[in-house]
């Protein structure tokens, strides 16, 4: 095993957390060049740039061709990754990311009945409009989307977004395949609508406990769609 380029990927690692530490460096700002690093570190340009391909594969900087590097702490890239690499191989299902999705969304819900603005607010009421009356399936499906991404967003904390963002490309296509399916039972698609009514309601009265309910029905309504194969 090469320890070389492990201690070399230690060495950046450290030399990013101390400058942001002492606040010469930011998110967003460019990291010295590569041949700046070595000799500041004291290690081979090669070792730098292995370093650095790791760091951006983890999300915590980004590559700009002919630009340099920039601190972007995209962590939600690496999580993604981690999170399909576990679906792909069986270590979860479609039940446990309802499970989780459930955990994430009623504290999403409850903080965002104290933080919600009023412009989020009437987004998240038009957007519930739109999906009932949509007769477009992926359209209306769009609005559901946007209606949960936004939900997140109104919470107000930075890590729930994260890892919301970090599940996105797997509760989109989750989304996708529940949405279809709670569609073709007509009754669980008027009891979906309706959720989204009572969510927004609380939301609007700044009921905690009302919101949190809501999602509780809304992932009691998933879960039978996952059932019902």
């Amino acid at each position: 095993m090469d320890f070389s380029n492990e201690r070399a990927y230690d060495k950046v690692i450290e030399y990013i957390q101390l400058e942001i530490r002492n606040g010469t460096l930011r998110r967003g700002e460019r990291l010295p060049p590569e041949r700046d690093l070595a000799e500041l570190l004291g290690i081979s340009r090669n070792s730098v740039r292995e370093a650095l391909r790791t760091l951006s594969l983890m999300g915590f900087i980004s590559s700009v061709q002919g630009a340099g590097n920039y601190v972007t702490c995209a962590l939600e890239k690496n999580l993604a990754t981690t999170l399909n690499m576990m679906l792909l191989l069986g270590e979860t299902n479609t039940s446990q990311l309802s499970q989780l999705r459930r955990g994430i969304e009623s504290e999403t819900a409850r903080l965002a009945a104290r933080r919600i603005l009023p412009s989020q607010l009437e987004k998240l009421d038009a957007l519930v409009r739109k999906m009932s009356d949509e007769p477009n399936a992926e359209k209306a499906l769009q609005y559901d989307q946007e209606f949960h991404h936004l939900l997140c967003i109104a919470s107000g904390n930075k890590l729930i977004q994260s890892l919301f963002e970090a599940m996105i490309s797997m509760i989109n296509n989750f989304i996708r395949t529940m949405y279809i399916r709670i569609g073709e039972d007509v009754g669980q698609k008027q009891a979906l609508h309706e959720v989204h009514v009572k969510l927004v309601d609380a939301l609007r009265l700044r009921d905690e406990k009302a919101a949190m309910s809501a999602i509780f029905e809304h992932f009691e309504i998933v879960d039978e769609a996952i059932n019902r194969t």
